[in-house]
Order: C-alpha cells, then sequence, then structure tokens
C-alpha cells in the first residue's frame, strides 16, 4: 500500500535495489538529494499521463552540474515493487529549464492504476501512484476529486492536503494561485525565503520553498492533477498583458509574464504542446483551456480567465488591479465586447457544449461564477476582478449553456479564500428564473480571508441564489459524481498554524442527476 511515510522516506538507493545497469545516469554523483521538490503526476487522459519532478539546485551546485544538462531515469509500473514495468525512459534535465523533468508516457491502458519513480545517480525519489482516464465511450459508475486552490506560503501549513492524500480519489483539481508572488506574510506562520518575485530565478525558487512542503507533496505523489492557473502565479490581478498591482512597477510587464509562465511549465506536471510555442520564443501565450472525457460519465473543462481578459474597469484613480466598484455609475460595466475568457476561448467553449453528450459537464475556473452583490456603507458594489465585473461575459456563458441545453453542468471556483455554494440562474436578478446548474468555489489551503462571517452571513441574505458561505476555514472539496447525482463535502482545517491539524467535515450537499436544485445533507 501507497503510505505518505513510503513517500517521505529518504532518496538515495543503489542502482541494484532498482534493477538497472549503471550508465550515463547512474554516473552522477550526489552530495545532497536532487529530488527535494517530490514528485508528481498530471493531465491525464484514457491513454496517457505527464510525470515530473524537478532536480534541486542546490544539489546541482554541490554535485557542479549546475549549467549542465542531467540525465534522469523514469520508470512506470503496474505495481509498487516495479517487478512488472509498464514503461521507462530517459530525459535530459536542461538548465534552460530549471534542470525540470517532465515524461510524457503514452501507450499506456485505460481507467489503470501505475507507479512510477525517477532515478538518477545514487538518488532515487519516492514511489508515485497515478492513474488514466477511462475511454470516452466507456461506461463510468463513479468519478471521485478533490479542489483546491490559494497556498500562501507564510499564511499557514499544508495540512489539508495530508488529509486529501487519504482521500480516495481519481485525481485532483487545482484552481490557481499555486504559489504567491508577495514577500513574508504579516505575521508570518512560517518563513517566506525571497522578496517580491519578479524574475525567472525569483520564481524558480517561490516554487521550490512551496513544493518543499512534504503535505503537498504526498498529494502530489498520490493522486494525478490537473491544472489551472488564476493570477498570483505571475502577479495579483494581472490582466491579459496589463501588469496588476502589487509590488513596484515592472518596465516591461510582458516579459515578467513570460518569465512566469515559463516557471509554471518548469514546476508543473503539464503537456509541452500547451508550452511549445512560448519556450521556443513563437508566442507569448499557452493553450490552457481544455475538455477531457471521463468516460460517459463527465467532460472535464479547465478554462483560462487570466491571458486574455480585458483590463478591469473603474477603479478610483484608474489604478490597475480590482476593487469594489459602484456598477450603475461605471458606463463601461456591461459593455457586450469586454471578456473575461477571450472571444476565441468563448466560442470554443460554446462549441464544445454543444457537442457534448456526457452526463455530467463539470466547468474547473478560477473563481467565484455566480453574481455577489455587496453593501458597504449602504452602498451596492461588486467586485471588478471576478465574473462580478464582466456581467455581459457572464451572461454568454450562461447563454451558452442555456442554447446548448448542456445536461447536469457543475461549475467548480476558487480564488476568493471562502466557500461559496450556489445555484447558477439564468439571470441573477431575476430570482424566479430558471435555476440551471450548480456551483461549489472553494475555500483556500493556506491563503487569509479579509471577510467575516457575519459579513457573508449577511452577503447570503442579499445574494439568495447563495445557499453557504463560509469563511472561517481553509481547506478543499470533495466530489463524489454517480450516475444518480454528486455529493460534494467541504473539508475545514481546524488550525493552519499546525502542521498536523485535524480537519472536520464543514458541510455536505447533493444534486440529483438531471436536477439543478443544491440540497444540504
Amino acid at each position: 500500500m501507497l503510505t505518505r511515510r513510503s513517500l517521505l522516506q529518504g532518496a538515495f538507493a543503489s542502482a541494484a535495489l532498482v534493477g538497472l545497469a549503471k550508465q550515463g545516469w547512474g554516473q552522477q554523483a550526489w552530495q545532497t538529494n536532487p529530488f527535494t521538490m517530490g514528485i508528481a503526476s498530471g493531465s491525464p487522459d484514457s491513454s496517457s499521463v505527464v510525470l515530473w519532478t524537478r532536480l534541486d539546485p542546490q544539489a546541482l551546485e554541490a554535485a557542479g552540474v549546475t549549467d549542465k544538462a542531467v540525465d534522469v531515469v523514469w520508470q512506470l509500473a503496474h505495481d509498487e515493487g516495479f517487478t512488472k514495468i509498464a514503461a521507462k525512459g530517459i530525459v535530459s534535465a536542461q538548465p534552460a529549464l530549471g534542470h525540470s523533468v517532465h515524461a510524457e508516457v503514452n501507450g499506456l491502458e485505460p481507467a489503470r492504476q501505475y507507479f512510477y519513480r525517477f532515478l538518477v545517480g545514487e538518488a532515487v525519489t519516492s514511489v508515485g501512484r497515478t492513474r488514466t482516464f477511462p475511454r470516452a465511450d466507456a461506461a463510468v459508475d463513479r468519478l471521485r476529486l478533490s479542489y483546491a486552490s490559494c497556498q500562501r506560503w507564510g499564511d499557514g501549513y499544508y495540512s489539508a492536503y495530508h488529509h486529501m492524500s487519504k482521500e480516495d480519489l481519481d485525481f485532483v483539481f487545482f484552481l490557481g494561485d499555486y504559489i504567491y508572488e508577495y514577500p513574508a506574510s504579516i505575521p508570518p506562520i512560517r518563513e517566506t525565503t525571497g522578496g517580491w518575485v519578479n524574475t525567472l530565478q525569483d520564481y524558480r525558487a517561490r516554487y521550490a520553498l512551496h513544493k518543499s512542503d512534504l503535505n503537498l507533496q504526498a498529494a502530489h505523489a498520490a493522486f494525478p492533477w490537473m491544472m489551472i492557473w488564476d493570477d498570483h502565479e505571475v502577479q495579483n490581478d494581472y490582466a491579459g498583458e496589463i501588469q496588476g498591482r502589487s509590488g513596484a512597477a515592472v518596465t516591461d510587464f510582458p516579459a515578467r509574464r513570460l518569465a512566469a509562465y515559463q516557471a509554471y511549465y518548469e514546476n508543473m506536471p503539464v503537456r509541452r504542446a500547451s508550452f511549445d510555442k512560448l519556450l521556443t520564443s513563437q508566442s507569448k501565450q499557452v493553450r490552457l483551456f481544455d475538455r477531457i472525457a471521463y468516460g460517459r460519465l463527465a467532460n472535464l473543462f479547465t478554462l483560462d480567465d487570466r491571458q486574455y481578459r480585458d483590463r478591469q474597469v473603474c477603479n478610483a484613480d484608474n489604478a490597475f488591479g480590482s476593487g469594489m466598484v459602484e456598477a450603475d455609475k461605471c458606463e463601461v460595466w456591461k459593455d457586450p465586447k469586454r471578456t473575461l475568457l477571450g472571444f476565441e476561448q468563448e466560442t470554443w467553449l460554446k462549441n464544445e457544449f454543444a457537442g457534448s453528450k456526457a452526463q455530467w459537464n463539470i466547468i474547473a475556473q478560477q473563481t467565484l461564477f455566480g453574481q455577489r452583490a455587496s453593501d458597504i456603507k449602504g452602498t451596492e458594489k461588486f467586485w471588478n476582478d471576478g465574473w462580478d465585473g464582466y456581467t455581459a461575459a457572464r451572461q454568454r456563458m450562461i447563454g451558452s449553456i442555456v442554447d446548448t441545453k448542456l445536461t447536469n453542468p457543475i461549475m467548480l471556483g476558487g480564488d476568493v479564500h471562502d466557500n461559496w455554494v450556489g445555484h447558477i440562474k439564468a439571470d441573477y436578478n431575476d430570482l424566479a428564473s430558471a435555476t440551471i446548474g450548480a456551483e461549489f468555489c472553494g475555500t483556500s489551503i493556506t491563503t487569509k480571508s479579509g471577510a467575516k462571517q457575519a459579513q457573508l452571513n449577511q452577503s447570503l441574505v442579499r445574494n439568495p441564489h447563495f445557499i453557504f458561505a463560509n469563511t472561517e476555514y481553509r481547506g478543499y472539496g470533495t466530489v463524489d459524481f454517480t450516475q444518480k447525482g454528486v455529493t460534494t463535502t467541504l473539508k475545514g482545517m481546524k488550525d493552519i498554524t499546525d502542521p498536523k491539524s485535524d480537519s472536520l467535515t464543514l458541510a455536505k450537499f447533493f444534486v440529483a442527476n438531471g436536477k439543478s436544485d443544491i440540497q444540504t445533507l
């Protein structure tokens, strides 16, 4: 059985123990562990998966190979003991890509569990577990996933991942803000090394810090992950190629964004094809939005609401970034030309909706979808960075769901550092309008919320399409899809200042097949 203890064992073993002859990869001597960032798998489909690791910069320096390519062996097996090897190979970890390793393993069996590891010299990683998806035409009884977002290092410990790694999951959705570009938290729960993050080396170092967490490593090693980003992987509240608002302004924000995108590729189990044009200087953009089938049970849509969006509008003094805005006094608020996803992605998504025959349609995106009006000193205001700031774009998304008769849409989101559960309405300004789907927007893994529970309670009254809101706990959500319905369980950590914090169940919800009403269990 794959256990957290086995995942955290030392990284050194002899070549004889792993049944490989010492060739080029085995000649490298290490003074310290080169695999301090752990391992991961991701981007699964029915016949392939990406295996990832990255070599530790300090270990490379101690070995005198900082500027050299290093051959890394990967193995994928049918069993944890690696007696039945399914596939193996060697990847050259290049200094130009931060000595990251991406092994894209093809030709695998569908709906199958595999085990994997990496080797270089005398160093061997812990054993990871991954799995492929069922074929698109396969009958599937169940899909179980967790979703998470927003994990600022200095705000707390990743105890949520300790509990997540013990779940019985098919994969994990990460919905953005894997790192933060900020310096130390105030007050810090744990030390954030480095200051503001601006350069490629800064981003690499910040990823290395986050990935040093053993609970995060355990969750990565236990399941394949599907990844999308939000803003903090680059800069708070950036919009397309327009800078956001955090830290000192840089003279060339597009160059900063390019460095951040490259660092994201280097540190995530994602496919080269999505990033190839950026990495080869043919484009400044990458293609993250996608659709993957999980048998006939579900279609999984991953969206990108940062790269193509228009700038936020009506900030005081035309400031960059986000703010709370009186929509009635903002003339461009409802401009139909404004977009959050970009019109190419919007068109693609509607076409994919039209072609979907799946029972459940899971839309993984970055933030809260439903309208959330706030009463600030007697004035109704909206946050202009989320879907509320792009009302015409949201209504087009709703129109795409309605026009294509999309079956059982379930929206997942993050970003807001609170748990929100609500009904997707055909018209958020008309409570009597049809309910067309359900939304589960998750809290953060660690990042603090600026809200108080009393404020959320008032917001529930003001926005009755939401049925639950909680800001008191950090944690994650788990969603269980069957042919009968969807059960969502919200998990909270009792104390994120404790790396061994206990968890609790905050709430549990059910959506029946063919229905959009959310039942509280």
